[in-house]
């Protein structure tokens, strides 16, 4: 009997029709994941080619998708700064159910860094720690880079400190937020304790203290430690960042030994090292170095030819600037930037307006350059009729140029109008808006306005920003607010020697010489270099105090620091003594200076004679004055009065008919108070106050009443 005989009929047709339909169902799906596949494949290839449309044409046509097809066309919009696109997708993809990956997350949260969007980026951040991914290397690393790159470095230190130990990668990542939010002490920290220093953790950190002046002997320290290690070898950024250090610094000597050692490691004729080389020569100084670099290259890069006619604009060769220019066989809107900025900085504002014209594409980067020429210019009607012309395609940066423009003109109130304009509009703001508006204010004296933009600052991740820092911190004390200034360098991440100087002359201003004075050696503690403006702020408070020992051995000291006194220093000393009555003293200064001293120097040490009254050297010192200027209108008027405090009426009356024949005019007081945010002037028999009829009329009566009270008394 066979075997097939055994079975019944019936079930082997049941049997036979199961195993069609089953293979059916097979081929079915089979098809569907091979259709999956290749659509998925065909969406890739138009991501790749910027083919967008073609892609979420494609992407919508899919009768199933899996997690895959998601993912391919999220990072298509990615990868071409689509990034609205980028949320929307994502938002559709979890409220289908489908469940989001390692792969999702990690783009999204680039795309969430890259628009700076918080809220999203959180949003994602509770999705992430609901699904159990936070554990994948990609997907902590997302985590990590989103908060950094919205500044929120407490937030990326949290995720570091929970993962770092499971995951590698956030180690650089890490260090990278630290540089980027300029917390170069937090940043060191981590580097130390990294596991493994690859030649990128290096080139890093050397990048982030080269970007500024007070970081660059840091960062040529540690070029040398990595050079020492042998680990790792420097590469063209590492060199890129070294030599713009040097330039900083103007170290010559180091720079030409940096410029040997990427020669033998074969980088002179990378792009970005061209570049660098060729700026830090004119930063130098060394012209016929900077032209010999240049002259080497076969075929120079626009980049190299663009910065060394910005290092000729800067050493002031405007001409030799003009030549590499005319030479260009096609100059880019760089090249036409900075010839138009150098021929405005050397006062050719025609030629500057006449490039800006002749210009064959004029990006919005040229009409910002172009408005700050003609602010510079004082021609603020052309800067603003060309911003008016920007208003399709302005940026940040044109909003800040006429801001600027109002602010250089002192046209504060005009400022601070279109600052508010710009908030409305939801524009973004940069720190040099604030750094700007913060100085609107200082001019303006006004407090109320200044308190109102810090508490805009606080809203974004510029409050801890040295150079905003810095101007809030000049702010508040130039707006009488001393104990704010404190409060506003305390809150600067990382204070460079332009925010020492800024508070020491806010105590300056106060009187606060003794807090200046320790401040100054706070300062010198923290391994800050002190720079001329410095020693200007710190001898300043001391002439106030009336501190002559502390003045006098700081001023000893500056040679030390290699600053070369200037006659603002000298103008120091001489108030310093004189106001302290080393009348002689101060005199005896003047005449051993290695430079002449001007009008202003004498105009100190008679300051002093009026105020102790020494007729004799005052009689000296103001004839030193009549010979340097042809007005010396202060030295008379002091004179006249020394005069007159010692009863000498007759030389008073002979210094003022001299004064009569110079026919000058005494410009008028001023005195000013602030009301509703806006500050209001007043000078004598001044009506250009709208309110003037009132204010009069009010000033009238109180003069009665205190008339009818002193009758009565």
């Amino acid at each position: 009997m066979s075997l097939r005989s055994c079975f019944p009929s019936k079930w082997r047709h049941k049997r036979w029709t199961n195993m069609k339909l089953y293979a059916t169902q097979s081929q079915t799906l089979m098809t569907q994941e091979t259709h999956i596949v290749s659509t998925n494949k065909a969406i890739t290839e138009c991501g790749r080619n910027g083919q967008l449309v073609t892609a979420r044409n494609l992407f919508d046509q899919m009768p199933i998708r899996t997690v895959v097809s998601w993912n391919t066309m999220l990072c298509g919009y990615s990868k071409w700064a689509k990034f609205d696109e980028s949320l929307s997708l994502v938002s559709t993809m979890h409220r289908s159910n489908v469940k989001l990956n390692e792969t999702t997350f990690s783009t999204i949260l680039s795309v969430c860094a890259q628009l700076n969007s918080l809220i999203d980026g959180k949003q994602i951040h509770c999705l992430v720690l609901k699904s159990g991914y936070e554990c994948f290397e990609l997907v902590g690393s997302g985590l990590l880079f989103f908060y950094a790159n919205c500044f929120e470095i407490e937030e990326a230190k949290r995720v570091f400190d929970e993962l770092h130990e499971d995951n590698e990668l956030l180690w650089s990542l890490m260090l990278v937020g630290y540089v980027q939010c300029n917390l170069m002490s937090d940043a060191f920290d981590v580097f130390i304790k990294m596991p493994k220093k690859d030649v990128v953790a290096w080139t890093k950190l050397i990048s982030g203290y080269a970007k500024s002046v007070d970081g660059c002997e840091k960062a040529l320290k540690l070029f040398r430690w990595m050079r020492e290690s042998g680990e790792n070898i420097p590469n063209e950024y590492t060199f890129d960042s070294v030599i713009r250090a040097c330039a900083r610094l103007g170290a010559f000597c180091e720079g030409k030994v940096v410029h040997g050692l990427l020669i033998k490691c074969g980088f002179e004729f990378d792009e970005s090292i061209e570049g660098a080389l060729i700026e830090f020569y004119c930063g130098c100084e060394a012209f016929d170095d900077a032209m010999r670099v240049y002259d080497r290259l076969e075929n120079p890069c626009l980049n190299a030819s663009n910065s060394l006619i910005n290092g000729l604009i800067s050493m002031g060769r405007i001409e030799d600037a003009e030549l590499i220019f005319n030479r260009l066989t096609e100059a880019n809107s760089i090249s036409y930037n900075s010839m138009i900025k150098g021929y405005a900085v050397y006062g050719q504002v025609d030629d500057s307006e006449r490039l800006f014209e002749k210009m064959p594409h004029r990006s919005i980067i040229s009409l910002n350059t172009m408005i700050s020429v003609y602010s510079r210019n004082g021609e603020i009607e052309k800067a603003l009729k060309l911003f008016e012309e920007t208003k399709e395609e302005r940026n940040p940066v044109t909003w800040n140029s006429m801001i600027s423009g109002y602010v250089q003109n002192n046209l504060h109130e005009k400022a601070l109008q279109l600052y508010m304009t710009m908030r409305k509009l939801a524009i973004d703001r940069t720190r040099s808006t604030f750094s700007v508006l913060f100085h609107a204010c200082s001019c303006l004296g006004s407090l109320q306005q200044g308190q109102l933009l810090h508490a805009h600052l606080v809203k974004t991740p510029f409050e801890s920003n040295v150079y905003v820092g810095t101007s809030l911190v000049d702010m508040y004390s130039r707006c009488g607010s001393i104990a704010d200034a404190q409060a506003s360098f305390s809150s600067i991440s990382s204070p460079n020697v332009a925010a020492w100087t800024a508070l020491i002359n806010g105590y300056s201003h106060h009187g606060l010489g003794s807090e200046a004075v320790l401040l100054f050696e706070i300062m010198l503690e923290q391994d800050i270099i002190p720079n001329a403006a410095t020693f200007v702020g710190v001898l300043s408070a001391c002439v106030r105090a009336g501190l002559v020992n502390e003045g006098m051995k700081i001023f000893c000291s500056m040679k030390s620091y290699g600053v070369v006194p200037t006659l603002e220093h000298y103008t120091c000393v001489v108030d310093l003594l004189g106001r302290s009555g080393h009348l002689r003293e101060a005199e005896e200064f003047i005449k051993d200076m290695p430079i002449e001293a001007d009008a202003v120097v004498w105009g100190a040490l008679l300051g002093a004679c009026w105020f102790w009254m020494n007729m004799e050297v005052g009689e000296r010192v103001a004839q030193k004055m009549f010979g340097l200027d042809t007005k010396p209108i202060s030295a008379y008027i002091i004179l006249s009065n020394i005069y007159a405090v010692l009863g000498k009426w007759g030389k008073k009356m002979d210094i003022r008919k001299r004064l009569t024949h110079l026919e000058v005019k005494k410009d008028p007081g001023c005195s000013w108070i602030e009301l509703n945010s806006r500050v209001h002037a007043f000078s004598v028999e001044d009506r250009n106050n709208p309110n003037c009829n009132v204010i009069y009329a009010t000033l009238e009566h109180l003069t009665a009443n205190l008339n009818s009270v002193v009758l009565f008394d």
